[in-house]
């Protein structure tokens, strides 16, 4: 799961691919200071903000209808994560952040270009969901799926996907396989990336990841009628399926999976809002996504940086005049690509003790301040899924807001 350094230039989606080698809180709590191990420097990520507890399971998908598009021979499978509100959670043991076989893969890889081969305990670390916990059913949540960038893992949507599930919504965070770096199944069994290259690579990458998606959504209305959809039939959590609300469906993505949250949408009606974090709608400087030369007509947020605005990318202006649905367009301004993953947690706490030098870590996270930004992020997110997944108006989306100066409205 290596992550090199982006370099801010003007580059379409193919950029991507270089990573493979409370609304008004004025900032997020600060995550527990990292701490070092025998192995390795260990962090956490802030705590969530909402009322409910966090619970996390699992599922192993197999789409028996489809080939896999990397490998001959083998049914398309797919590893997801559900995170969602919980009950009984402190009788349960803390979901890893990292599955041990992704964990490793990370470690030998170099820790996203931060750190050596065993400067980073990736397996120690936790998350604050309790391990299949039961679900809370009091009430029906609105579902929220998530799509992570270009050859980069479901897991640096982590913090993110706790925030809302504290928040009530349940969020289905998708790996990619064969695209993602790492994947780890059942019984140990790890599914590396296979090569990709060029146009015709990026578009089957995101022909892929909308097949994925829409399979995933199949998946689920499975598991809300009762059945259990994973492949080895292990036990869920209880009360799992019948909190999901499939009437209500949201998608957020970043990078080439924010792209991936605007073209479902596209193709398939059962998503009613999406969110693109500086995600690029185009294969190269004069071939743009289709959903680029279409737009949308439901409701859907741009999230980018100062260099990816409506006014300054050509994918995200042809996509802005003619989406004819609810839109913003925010920026943040002092960040960087990945300003929108968990990086803009875990490099500031890697840094405490890996001195990771200045030039690297701008280029990962910015100069924004990083609590300021993951407060930010969570504020605007949960606000336009509480407007457009739940119908309750936010004041927070109509413009500017001094709790939150890091976000530019671009009109």
């Amino acid at each position: 799961m290596r992550i090199r350094p982006v370099v801010k230039t003007t580059v379409p989606l193919a950029l991507c691919l270089v990573v493979a080698a409370g609304a008004a809180a004025s900032a997020a709590p600060s995550a527990p200071p990292p701490t070092r191990t025998h192995g390795g420097v260990r962090f956490e990520l802030p705590e969530s903000t909402g009322r409910h507890p966090v619970g996390s399971t699992e599922l192993h998908l197999v789409d028996s209808a489809r080939r896999d598009p990397w490998v001959a021979g083998k049914d398309r499978e797919l590893m997801v994560s559900i995170w969602y509100p919980a009950r009984r959670a402190e009788r349960h043991p803390r979901q890893p952040y990292m599955p041990p076989g992704v964990a490793r893969s990370v470690d030998e890889s170099g820790s996203f270009g931060l750190a050596g081969p065993g400067q980073v305990d990736w397996a120690g670390v936790r998350t604050e969901a309790a391990a299949t916990a039961p679900a809370d059913d009091g009430e029906d949540r609105p579902v929220v799926l998530y799509s992570p960038g270009l050859k980069t893992s479901r897991t640096l949507g982590t913090s993110t996907a706790a925030e809302l599930a504290s928040r009530g919504y349940v969020v289905v965070t998708v790996d990619h396989t064969y695209e993602a770096p790492a994947v780890e199944f059942p019984q140990g069994r790890v599914e590396l990336q296979k090569p990709m290259s060029g146009i015709e690579g990026l578009k089957k990458a995101v022909d892929t990841r909308v097949r994925d998606t829409r399979f995933v959504l199949g998946q689920l209305a499975l598991l809300h009628s009762g059945r259990n959809p994973d492949a080895e039939g292990r036990r869920l959590p209880k009360c799992l399926g019948k909190t999901l609300n499939l009437k209500r469906i949201g998608m957020f993505g970043h990078s080439g999976g924010g792209a991936t949250a605007a073209e479902t949408m596209r193709v398939d009606r059962r998503i009613d809002a999406g969110v693109n974090m500086d995600g690029t709608l185009q294969y190269n400087d004069s071939e743009f996504l289709p959903v680029a030369r279409s737009g949308l007509h439901r409701p859907f947020m741009l999230m980018g940086k100062a260099d990816q605005t409506h006014l300054n990318k050509p994918s995200w202006r042809s996509f802005w005049d003619r989406s004819t649905g609810w839109k913003r367009d925010l920026s943040l301004e002092d960040g960087s690509h990945f300003s929108y993953t968990d990086a803009q947690s875990f490099v500031p706490a890697l840094d405490e003790h890996l001195d990771v030098p200045a030039a690297l870590r701008e280029q990962y996270i910015g100069t924004v301040d990083p609590e300021r930004s993951t407060a930010a992020q969570r504020a605007f997110i949960t606000a336009f899924f509480d407007q457009h997944l739940r119908g309750r108006p936010q004041d927070l989306l109509n413009g500017p807001s001094p709790a939150h100066p890091e976000v530019r409205f671009i009109d």
